[in-house]
């Protein structure tokens, strides 16, 4: 049984949900966890998440929509993180491949989302794009319990630096690709102790999906199968690795489901 530890289920419209999780059960997938993007979308994914009991959650603002957050949004998130259970802090982080030119508030916003991940003893789920340095910067500063770096593609160096601060490296469908020999140089090489997959749906499809079709968390089934023939593993072997990193990184997801 495969977790996916990245998915924002939340992006797709009502209708396709049910279509969406019978599938992804077919497909093996035992968990899914939603990460909330902006204070719009934290009662919708609370919502999404109550309806089925593969479905976790966890509470943030992404580093995209920081332009439209202020320092109420993160009162009603703290509040929103004591009164709910989530699995992580997340997804926040840093992007300096879309914009660069609101750094600082990005900055700022990240430190006050690790502030509250401290305060609630969670771990974080990361985005870094083009921001390694500057995520890990603020994680030296800002000891969190750990957590995922979600859709990880930075160096040898960066990967360890992450590891050694408590975190798993997050793996999905980019890793699929003929020409990313990069990131399946990571995926191969690095201590499978310190991978879990994802897939970042709707977003970061797979290598096999045509332009037409969604990605969506059953084809993590597939990625999985993908590691465990780039690593030589036994399929069933990596999935099961592969919970347990999950689990380890996000503690409370692994006290809800066992």
């Amino acid at each position: 049984m495969w977790i996916d530890s990245h998915c924002h289920l939340d992006f797709f419209s009502e209708a396709i949900i049910k279509k969406i999780m019978r599938s992804a059960r077919n497909s093996q997938i035992s968990n899914i966890v939603i990460p909330s993007v902006s204070p719009e979308n934290l009662s919708r994914v609370l919502d999404i998440a109550g309806q089925d009991d593969i479905l976790f959650y966890a509470l943030g603002f992404h580093p995209i929509y920081i332009d439209e957050i202020n320092n109420n949004d993160l009162t009603i998130l703290s509040d929103c993180v004591k009164n709910n259970s989530p699995v992580a802090i997340g997804e926040i982080g840093i992007d300096l491949f879309t914009r660069k030119d609101n750094i600082f508030k990005q900055q700022d916003f990240l430190a006050a989302q690790l502030k509250i991940a401290i305060d609630y003893d969670l771990p974080v789920i990361l985005h870094t794009r083009n921001a390694i340095d500057v995520v890990l910067k603020y994680l030296r500063k800002y000891k969190v319990r750990g957590g995922i770096a979600h859709a990880f593609n930075g160096s040898n160096q960066q990967a360890y630096q992450f590891i050694d601060l408590g975190f798993k490296l997050g793996f999905g469908g980019a890793m699929t690709f003929p020409r990313a020999n990069h990131i399946q140089k990571l995926a191969k090489e690095l201590p499978i102790e310190s991978i879990v997959l994802e897939t970042d749906s709707p977003d970061m499809p797979p290598f096999w999906l045509e332009r037409d079709e969604q990605n969506q968390p059953k084809e993590l089934e597939k990625i999985g199968m993908f590691l465990a023939e780039l690593r030589g593993l036994d399929p069933h072997k990596m999935a099961r690795m592969i919970s347990k990193n999950t689990f380890e990184a996000l503690p409370m997801l692994g006290k809800l489901c066992t």
